[in-house]
């Protein structure tokens, strides 16, 4: 673990082997019940408040998606996403993959809408020269409803990150089923932790309910952000971090 980590007062949840095996083959693991019940609701309240409130402009600081509620910015959007790139587990997730230190890239919402959410396979990186690294971004997903096949659960290649080259250099069609895919399920308060190296996407939403996820991403610290916290951070949010989250922010403390 990054020892800038444990200075600031991150107390280590070590990954079983099983987790970190996972991780190096498939290039993902699922961790159940990270978050709480009473958390899961303020999450979900959260989210739809803000894409109420911002309407049209939502999630434009990053991205918006036809079809798709989008989020972003969240670190300064409401406390209660404060413990999200906090999580020890999802930690040492990132730590494992990357093996150097990080920070947060983005923390940004995604709701697929019944009958829209589908996007092409790709990676968030691109591979390694050389199988096993380095690598250069972790993602995760965390679940605020429950993630099926008929509700368009997140699909992936599992040992995508493996294989050298493009996604398009083995993908005609991106859009179409891959035969060695797997959806990334899970029930609501779940959090997939994955490779930004392996070939995944938004799958449809078949459902007539939500999908609503947040997509908390992390870089080696060498690389810039996908949403540059020195410029967005908030008065507000800069009076309630710690020395660890000014860290993983790239914040001054």
């Amino acid at each position: 673990m990054d020892n800038e980590l444990l200075k600031r007062g991150l107390e280590p949840r070590p990954l079983t082997s099983a987790q970190r095996t996972a991780l190096d083959t498939d290039g993902f693991i699922v961790l159940e019940d990270v978050i709480s019940q009473e958390w899961l609701a303020g999450l979900r309240r959260a989210f739809d408040a803000i894409y109420d409130g911002e309407g049209d402009k939502a999630g434009e600081e990053v991205a918006q998606m036809e079809g798709v509620r989008r989020l972003a910015d969240l670190v300064n959007k409401g406390q209660v996403f404060d413990e999200v790139y906090l999580q020890p587990e999802l930690l040492a997730a990132v730590f494992h993959v990357l093996r150097r230190p990080f920070k947060l890239h983005s923390l940004n919402g995604h709701d697929p809408l019944p009958g829209s959410g589908l996007q092409m396979l790709h990676a968030d990186w691109g591979q390694p020269a050389t199988p096993g690294g380095p690598y250069h971004v972790v993602n995760s997903m965390w679940m605020l409803d429950d993630f099926t096949r008929v509700n368009g659960a997140t699909r992936c290649v599992p040992g995508s990150h493996r294989i050298p080259g493009k996604v398009t250099d083995h993908v005609t069609d991106r859009m179409v089923d891959h035969p060695d895919q797997v959806h990334l399920t899970g029930r609501a308060g779940s959090v997939a932790v994955f490779n930004g190296s392996l070939w995944h996407s938004s799958y449809i939403n078949r459902a007539d309910t939500s999908r609503r996820a947040l997509h908390c991403a992390f870089i080696a610290r060498e690389h810039p952000q996908q949403t540059n916290q020195r410029e967005y951070l908030r008065p507000a949010t800069a009076q309630r971090l710690s020395p660890l989250a000014c860290y993983i922010l790239d914040v001054p403390e």
